[in-house]
């Protein structure tokens, strides 16, 4: 929903007064946001798979480690930001990508704070062998 809101308010400031980026910067904007859709793709399938909950709202009823969840804890957040700014570089919307490293942190601080100590909470030594071999972010 925070990466939702991002893009309903970045096309409307877009509209109001654009932040124009360079032509040049379109495909990889294309390209940067099917990585972000794949992303998400493979993560939903893989925890589809592993037949555990996809909603963050929810209990998980398995700690899934394997597919991207084995590069970063993450995978669906990481793959909403990668689109996200590849969404602002394909439509030439400098307010997208302004506003992506905030609903990253935003969605950090309102998610996955929560998320990580609920699994925790849940799978104990497991989760903590976990998040301390793999970053929740991919890079940090």
């Amino acid at each position: 929903m925070i990466f939702g809101g991002l893009v309903i308010a970045g096309l409307g400031l877009h509209h109001v007064q654009p932040i124009a980026l360079p032509a040049t910067l379109i495909w990889l904007g294309y390209a940067a946001l099917a990585a972000g859709i794949i992303l998400d793709i493979w993560a939903m399938a893989t925890m589809a798979r592993a037949r555990t909950n996809i909603l963050p709202h929810r209990a998980a009823g398995r700690l899934v480690t394997s597919g991207p969840f084995a590069l970063m804890r993450n995978p669906i957040y990481v793959g909403n930001t990668i689109a996200t700014l590849g969404l602002g570089l394909a439509l030439q919307n400098g307010w997208l990508l302004i506003a992506t490293p905030l609903a990253a942190l935003a969605v950090h601080k309102l998610a996955v704070v929560r998320e990580q100590t609920h699994l925790h909470d849940k799978f104990g030594d497991a989760w903590m062998e976990y998040a301390d071999r793999v970053k929740a972010w991919w890079i940090v």
